[in-house]
């Protein structure tokens, strides 16, 4: 099998939008979990669904992979799987280094579903002493002064930084020198790169700070709807003295 060192994906050799290599991932997850349950084939709109897109955008993003389905039948479900997979660069090996194993670089470490996308955590690095030699998800942390070394001895392309912001950028520096040329980064801060690096970049609390405004949002439509609702219920009638007319409720006071 290759490694991630010898061969770069071909989406940008090939003309495929950057917007589209974004939505290959959410059909590949559709796919595999069709591919689980045994389905052979699917319709662009039940695909697209499953997706969270929509049937049109769907069949375009296809057609850059020269896949059209066939009319009446829909996709074959294994060969989409092996043809996303492939322009991701997901049949081969990609070792990956992680920087940074503190609580959520732990976490990313114990993640299984790295080895079945084809990402191989080829080791573990943390610049604490104390850290060195200790197990983290069967494998032990080696210290940050052989960052270089691993790299090289590994054939390391790709590295995720889970470190705090104030070291994310020398940790970078010193994997692009190395020779790594693609980053996920998970530090709270904007990483500078060369031209030729890619950078993606993680950052929970933002995402939760989209969701409040959201909610905030939500929230003052709901106050909106409630106070119009209470500006069109009719007045209370007042109530009567309590005697009855011939047509129901009498005046208190009748005219004279």
């Amino acid at each position: 099998m290759a490694t991630g060192r010898t061969h770069r994906p071909a989406t940008r050799s090939r003309g495929i939008p950057e917007a589209t290599v974004a939505r290959l991932p959410l059909y590949l997850r559709a796919l595999t979990g069709l591919s689980e349950r045994s389905v052979p084939t699917v319709s662009s709109e039940e695909l697209a669904a499953a997706a969270g897109v929509n049937s049109a955008k769907l069949r375009k993003d296809f057609s850059y992979l020269g896949s059209y389905g066939t009319r009446g039948v829909g996709y074959d479900v294994e060969y989409l799987v092996y043809q996303i997979s492939r322009e991701l660069g997901l049949t081969q090996d990609w070792p990956v280094v992680i920087v940074g194993i503190g609580n959520l670089g732990a976490a990313l470490a114990n993640y299984g579903g790295f080895a079945s996308r084809g990402f191989r955590v080829a080791a573990l690095i943390d610049a604490d002493p104390a850290m060195a030699g200790k197990p983290v998800a069967g494998m032990p942390v080696q210290h940050t002064d052989d960052l270089e070394k691993i790299i090289s001895e590994n054939g390391v392309s790709i590295g995720v930084i889970a470190t705090p912001a104030g070291a994310a950028q020398q940790v970078c520096d010193r994997l692009v020198a190395a020779g790594v040329t693609s980053i996920l980064n998970f530090a709270p801060t904007v990483l500078s790169v060369p031209e030729g690096v890619d950078v993606r970049k993680v950052d929970l609390s933002i995402e939760l700070q989209i969701l409040a405004f959201h909610e905030q949002r939500k929230a003052g439509e709901e106050a909106a709807v409630a106070e119009a609702a209470a500006a069109v219920v009719p007045p209370v009638r007042a109530a009567g003295n309590g005697r009855k007319g011939p047509d129901g409720d009498m005046p208190a006071v009748m005219p004279a």
